[in-house]
């Protein structure tokens, strides 16, 4: 399935400010097909494994920490070419910087809490996709 799909989040903020039902609704009409979705509260553990690439980082604990504020929606979308149109469709990192009509545009509010994750590639969105999901889940 490389190359076919991506895992994103609905992180903390989003989720708390009853903004998911719109995302998931914008990400639907994009074309994503949800292959698989739950709503989880990471622990800090959890979080921090799923994080662990930016261990040692200045924002790793922060984003820990956020990450594991609050319930969060993990959702494995299948596109073709699904990694490089949703990270475009949801826009730059930084929500000041996304474009106008994009996700983290509309729905972000700083770097780090900017509204939804997405995979960085099509490696990480299928090691992403089995930190949630069993792999039965979405083959």
């Amino acid at each position: 399935m490389s190359g076919t799909i991506t895992l994103t989040m609905i992180k903390p903020d989003a989720w708390r400010e009853g903004h998911g039902g719109a995302i998931l609704d914008r990400i639907i009409k994009a074309g994503f097909i949800v292959r698989a979705m739950k709503l989880v509260h990471l622990t800090p553990g959890q979080a921090g494994q799923f994080y662990a690439v930016h261990k040692g980082k200045p924002f790793y604990e922060s984003l820990v920490k956020y990450m594991s504020s609050g319930p969060i929606v993990a959702a494995i979308l299948e596109k073709d070419n699904s990694v490089a149109d949703f990270r475009k469709f949801i826009g730059a990192t930084n929500p000041a910087q996304a474009a106008e009509g994009t996700i983290r545009r509309q729905f972000g509010k700083s770097l780090e809490s900017n509204a939804v994750h997405g995979s960085d590639s099509d490696e990480n969105a299928v090691i992403e996709s089995n930190f949630f999901f069993n792999r039965t889940e979405w083959v």
